[in-house]
């Protein structure tokens, strides 16, 4: 409404400053679809009175383009097959296969922390005894192996020395209830009973059966009179031990930590080592004996497979119906 006179009206006054070729004269927008329909005045080049016709509208041009047209569909399905493309192509993860169930389990550790640690008392109770008990080993060593000819005066000092005696033969009680332990668990009589308190009653066991025999021994050197052969022979029987619990130390490790062909090999030679000791207390308290009473070779066998076998067999016995029981 303001600008309606400028907007049709053409000035034709020149002023004194313009170009004579120059002239001003209206032009009209032409009509897009984008733009409303106004007039803009244009600085025209003229030859002399008669204008020339005007330069093309460039507002037409200046005008934003308009969006792009959205992806073809054909386009589209191209593209997602060239993708498809690649994932199968993909040599690390199979994108193309059947998705896998994985089901996720509660973890229970198998550690042996505890087996190690108390393998590591075992040794160092037995380093001490070895430190402070140094020479009590040594003649235990040598009236086993008959290195002396003075066993007599040997026997007399470890007897005279029971405190490393009662220290091996806890030690023999630990590393024999731990081999029973591992024994058990080897031949599948363990399933389902805890390692610890089977290791408790093992130990348990073999403690209670020597103390008996300990107890019975002297109860019939007591009662036949003859203590003398009696404590002979529970010497015997108790050194035999003590060594059996110092041999069995590096068997029950290798038992705790081996792979299943090396711990086979490994019950194999103790169980040799074992039977290779029972035989060495038969031969070694046989003369001791023979010297002081008259028996004869089978009674004495009778009476090993009466008071060294069958407790034995006992234990194996007890044990069996005890872990049956608990399973």
């Amino acid at each position: 409404m303001f600008f309606w006179q400028a907007s049709f009206a053409q000035d034709s006054v020149r002023s004194p400053g313009d170009s004579p070729l120059i002239q001003k004269t209206p032009i009209r927008k032409p009509d897009t679809s984008f733009h409303k329909k106004t007039t803009h005045t244009q600085l025209v080049p003229t030859i002399g009175d008669s204008p020339h016709t005007p330069f093309p509208d460039t507002l037409h041009a200046l005008a934003p383009a308009p969006p792009a047209a959205p992806l073809q569909p054909a386009g589209a399905i191209k593209t997602l097959a060239l993708f498809r493309k690649v994932l199968k192509m993909n040599t690390w993860f199979n994108f193309s296969g059947k998705p896998l169930v994985f089901p996720l389990t509660e973890h229970n550790a198998d550690s042996k922390e505890g087996l190690f640690y108390l393998l590591v008392g075992l040794v160092l109770y037995f380093a001490l005894i070895r430190i402070f008990f140094s020479k009590y080993l040594n003649y235990l060593i040598s009236l086993f192996l008959r290195a002396s000819l003075r066993q007599q005066q040997i026997r007399e000092q470890l007897l005279q020395t029971p405190l490393p005696s009662l220290l091996l033969n806890i030690l023999f009680v630990l590393s024999s209830g731990l081999y029973v332990d591992f024994l058990a668990g080897h031949f599948g009589l363990a399933r389902g009973i805890s390692f610890w308190l089977l290791l408790l009653d093992c130990c348990f066991l073999v403690g209670m059966l020597y103390l008996l025999k300990f107890i019975i021994l002297k109860m019939a050197g007591w009662i036949f009179s003859i203590p003398k052969v009696t404590d002979t022979y529970i010497f015997i029987v108790f050194m035999v031990n003590k060594v059996l619990g110092i041999l069995l130390l590096p068997f029950v490790i290798v038992l705790s930590f081996a792979e299943p062909g090396l711990r086979e090999i490994a019950f194999t030679v103790s169980m040799i080592a074992q039977v290779l000791l029972f035989v060495y207390r038969f031969i070694a308290s046989y003369p001791a004996i023979r010297s002081e009473i008259k028996v004869s070779v089978l009674y004495f066998f009778l009476y090993l497979c009466a008071f060294e076998i069958a407790p034995l067999l006992l234990i194996y016995k007890v044990l069996l119906t005890y872990l049956e029981k608990a399973f």
